[in-house]
Formats: structure tokens, C-alpha cells, sequence
């Protein structure tokens, strides 16, 4: 593994082509908003089926924008063919930009990190969409951790204007403008966070979906009640546990677990209840059943 100081990396070129690992709703998201901001994308996954379904989607959600009127049938058809897809991290070689995507696992991600730089052009950025692990330490899974950034998109991203952007201890200066830069051209706000656990806005966000599930589990309210209360009494557009669902109660639950190790306080503990979904393979709307039931015609309570 090559090992490089600050003052070996070449200047960084503006980013040109990115590629996404992770074909996944946070992937495939990402993939289409750098499509259309012009930018040409290569997504990769180890699912040639995921591959496949990304697209569709995508197709899918730039046609009800042609519906719209927010963009044209000739703006929709160029961002597709700027994507191409790959389940061979090599294919991501010429990319100047390398965002991964992957399932919020701590080991996971730094195995995909391992295999993706032996491929890497020597001034490419790495990024990690990570909501929650420490970007130092995921950095220091790469040989360039003065080139490795976080990027924390908001699901869905074609809708959601935030990105947090994270520094490790060692990001360079450059990457970091470079980061800011990329998503102003891509549409989005990007606010700076610490490398903390869990960042601003799951730091704020999942402790509020966690005291909502042990609010349930202590029998305090009903899911629908606890969701109409904050829907209402609070003016969120969506309830809590409605949210968790859509998030994925394993990534709930994951954030959650990012937050009491590294914090190491009570407050942080997940609820058991959220733990037992999980475990019975609830996860949410990916899977069709949570902490509301989705298989019928509308979402049913099931607790």
C-alpha cells in the first residue's frame, strides 16, 4: 500500500467523473444527481441485479420529472447515459472522485476501501456516505487519508438539499474546498460537521426515533398514536416511527449502537424493542413490515 505525505498528492483536478459503490436507494440517488449536474458516473455493485434495478429506478424518477416539467425528455435521456455500471471496482480507475455507499457497517466499508485502492488514480478522493462512523478511522483504511472526505447525503437525495461534510483528522485543506465545491455544483447545501459519532444530524435525529420506539415499548402510546402526536403537536411531516421505517430500523438501530459506544452514555442506549424488530428481519418499508405492516393497500399499524 502506498503511503503518501500532503505535499506528494498531484493538484486535484475538478471532478469530472465520480464513482458510487452501492447501488442501493442512497447509491443510486447519488449516482442520478451527479448524472444530472452533468457529471458522468460509473456505479458499482456486487449485484448485477441491483445494478439493474438502480437504473430502473432511476428511469423511473427521472420520467415523473419530464411529467413535471422540471426538466426536459433530452435533459432526462443525457443524464442516463452518463451512468454506466459495473460489478468490477477496476472499472473505477479513471474516476477522480470514488463515493461509497454501502451498508453501515464499519468492516464492511474498510473491506471495500482495501480492495478499491489498488485502482485509484494517485489524485483521486475517496468518500464514505457513512451517517455515522468516524471518517478518521475509516480513513485510515485507504493509503490517502489526507484524500478522504465524508459525504452525508440525505435519503431521498434527489429531494433532500443537505450533504454534511465531514473531515477526518487528516483531510487536507484542498479536499476539503474541493468536497464544498462539488456540492454546490451538484445542488446541494453542504454543511461542515465534526468527526464525532453519528454527526449533526442523526446525532439529533435517531435518539429522537429511539425515545419514540421505547415510548411504544413502555406502552405510553400506540404507533399511531405516537406518530399522529408528532405529526401534529410537533408539525413533523412525517412520524418518528414512520420515519425509522423508511430510514430502515437496521440502520436506526446501527446509528444507535454508533452512538452508545463511542459516547459511552446511557441516554444513547438503543431500545430493546427496536433490537427485537431487527432481529425478526422488520426493518422496515425495504422489507415490507415494521413498525407498520406495507404488504396490504395502506401501512397498518403491528404493534
Amino acid at each position: 500500500m502506498n503511503v503518501y505525505t500532503e505535499k506528494d498528492y498531484p493538484p486535484l483536478p475538478e471532478v469530472q467523473r465520480i464513482g458510487v459503490i452501492g447501488a442501493g436507494q442512497m447509491g443510486g440517488g447519488i449516482a442520478q444527481v451527479a448524472a444530472q449536474a452533468g457529471i458522468d458516473v460509473v456505479l458499482v455493485d456486487v449485484r448485477r441485479e441491483q445494478l439493474e434495478a438502480a437504473m430502473e429506478l432511476m428511469g423511473r424518477l427521472l420520467d415523473r420529472q419530464v411529467q413535471k416539467g422540471t426538466i426536459e425528455a433530452a435533459d432526462r435521456d443525457a443524464a442516463l447515459n452518463r451512468v454506466s455500471t459495473s460489478t468490477d471496482m477496476a472499472d473505477l480507475g479513471g474516476c477522480d472522485l470514488v463515493v461509497e455507499a454501502a451498508t453501515e457497517n464499519e468492516e464492511l466499508k474498510k473491506k471495500i476501501f482495501k480492495g478499491l485502492v489498488p485502482h485509484l488514480k494517485a489524485d483521486a478522493i475517496v468518500a464514505s456516505n457513512t451517517s455515522s462512523i468516524s471518517i478518521t478511522r475509516l480513513a485510515a483504511a485507504t493509503d490517502r487519508p489526507e484524500r478522504f472526505i465524508g459525504m452525508h447525503f440525505m435519503n431521498p437525495v434527489p429531494a433532500m438539499k443537505l450533504v454534511e461534510v465531514i473531515r477526518g483528522i487528516a483531510t487536507a485543506e484542498d479536499t476539503y474546498r474541493s468536497i464544498r465545491g462539488l456540492c454546490e455544483r451538484l445542488g446541494k447545501t453542504p454543511v461542515t460537521a465534526e468527526d464525532f459519532p453519528a454527526f449533526i444530524v442523526n446525532r439529533i435525529l435517531l435518539p429522537m426515533i429511539n425515545e419514540a420506539v421505547y415510548t411504544l415499548y413502555e406502552g405510553v402510546g400506540t404507533v399511531e398514536s405516537i406518530d399522529t402526536a408528532m405529526k401534529l403537536g410537533a408539525n413533523h411531516p412525517m412520524g418518528p416511527l414512520e420515519l425509522a421505517d423508511f430510514i430502515g430500523l437496521d440502520t436506526c438501530l446501527a446509528v444507535m449502537q454508533v452512538l452508545y459506544d463511542g459516547l459511552a452514555d446511557s441516554k444513547y442506549r438503543p431500545c430493546p424493542l427496536m433490537v427485537k424488530y431487527v432481529e425478526a428481519g422488520w426493518l422496515g418499508r425495504k422489507v415490507k413490515r415494521g413498525f407498520y405492516d406495507y404488504r396490504g393497500e395502506t401501512p397498518v399499524p403491528t404493534r
